[in-house]
Formats: structure tokens, sequence, C-alpha cells
């Protein structure tokens, strides 16, 4: 008793509330992740790429949240922010910056947030070691030419350093959003999507009208909305990485 639907169930996702709440959220994830993580991995790239006696140990040092299981993070942050036992309340409360235990998770105001934060965390490796590895390329007389040019360790920074690996970041934030915008695992492991739609993800609603509504069609409809989305963001690398070559 099944029959063709064509467009329809694109024709309710426009019309689906709990669609564009997830589309809000899942661009408020990817700018607010991808972005945090960026500058965070950019920052410790910069003090790796320093002379300091203990360089190795911290190169191995900072590897160790990006080979963690996504599922372990999302249980060891979940654990941290606890309403009655967590860690992140206990040192809050003991420095005077709260005053009662915040219930970060299952409130809707901190939730998504929290969740981001755990994701921050995880991912910012992957933008250090790929940073660093192309700050290896970028030669040392160019920074010896601007020292002699009287050019401040900012200005070295704007004109050579971040110009010299602009591919690399621009090959590494764009795997990043793409890894980003479909990951759903620590969402699930740390809050199922909850309190409401308050953590829901495109990716996430997904699989949730999917393989808990047992709505395959609705899911697979929404999956491919997600996917010309990113695929919207892969041209336009594509395209101005054509223009570079151009030149």
């Amino acid at each position: 008793d099944t029959r063709f639907i064509g467009l329809g169930n694109f024709r309710a996702i426009l019309a689906d509330e709990v669609f564009w709440i997830s589309l809000g959220h899942s661009f408020v994830w990817i700018v607010g992740v991808v972005g945090l993580q960026f500058l965070l991995g950019l920052g410790t790239a910069l003090l790796l790429n320093q002379s300091f006696w203990w360089r190795s140990l911290a190169r191995s040092l900072v590897i160790i949240p990006w080979a963690l299981p996504s599922v372990i993070i999302g249980l060891m942050w979940t654990w941290m922010y606890d309403f009655n036992v967590g860690v992140i309340n206990d040192a809050l409360l003991r420095f005077g910056v709260i005053e009662t235990p915040i219930a970060w998770l299952a409130n809707p105001s901190t939730a998504l947030y929290a969740i981001m934060f755990a994701l921050i965390w995880q991912g910012f490796p992957f933008f250090a070691v790929t940073i660093l590895a192309g700050l290896q390329t970028v030669p040392q007389e160019l920074y010896e030419a601007a020292e002699i040019d009287g050019a401040t360790p900012r200005q070295q920074l704007f004109s050579i350093t971040l110009p010299s690996i602009a591919d690399v970041i621009a090959t590494a934030l764009l795997l990043r959003t793409i890894w980003v915008a479909n990951s759903l695992d620590v969402i699930l492991v740390m809050t199922g999507g909850g309190p409401g739609y308050d953590t829901h993800t495109l990716p996430l609603y997904a699989f949730i009208r999917a393989y808990t509504g047992m709505e395959f069609g609705y899911g697979a409809a929404l999956a491919l909305i997600l996917t010309f989305l990113l695929m919207a963001v892969v041209w336009a690398y594509v395209r101005r990485a054509s223009r570079d070559l151009s030149r």
C-alpha cells in the first residue's frame, strides 16, 4: 500500500517548525564551533611553533582531545556539567562566579552552548596540527627581512604568516565545516536533542525522524537538504581555489 509522493516530504519540511529550529541551531553550531576551534587552534599552533624545552611534549599532549572517541567526550563532559557533582559547577562556586549550581544541559539557554564548548575542546587540535604544519613551510627569511624593516609581531602575523598559509587554513576550514555540520554523536550522548528542541541540529533531526519515528523518507529528505547546503560550501571553496590558480 505504498505510493510515490514526489516532493511531498520537501513540502512538509518547509512547513515543519522543528526543521527551521534545527536549521537555525545548525548555523549557530557550525559558525560557533568551527570559528572558535580555528581561533584556538591558530593560537595553539603559533605557540607550538616557538622554541621551548618541552615543545615536543606539548605537541604530543595537544593531540589527546582529538584522539578520544566522540562518545567518551560526550560522557566526560556530561559528568563535568552534572548539576550535583560536576567539576564545572564546583569550580565556579568555589571562585564565586555563580551562587547556585547550574543545570547546564537541562537549561534551554545554556544546553546548546555547553555542547558546543565540549566539541570546541575536542576539535581544536585538528586546526593546531594542520596550521602548525603550514607554519613550518613559511621561510624564515621573510621574518628576518620584516624585523629589519621594523615590523611588529602583529604586522608579521597579518602580512606574512596568515597570507602564507591561507590555502592551508581554507582547506582546514572546509574539512572541519563538513565534519561539524554532520556531527551528531556528541549531542546524542549529552542531551539527545533536548531539552525540547533546544539542541536539535539538522543531522540529529534527520536521524531522529528516520530511526525513532521510522520515517525514513522524511529523514532522507532532511539529509538531502543538508547535503545541498554542504555542496554550496564546497562549491564556494572550489570556485575560490580556481580563481587563485588562474592568477
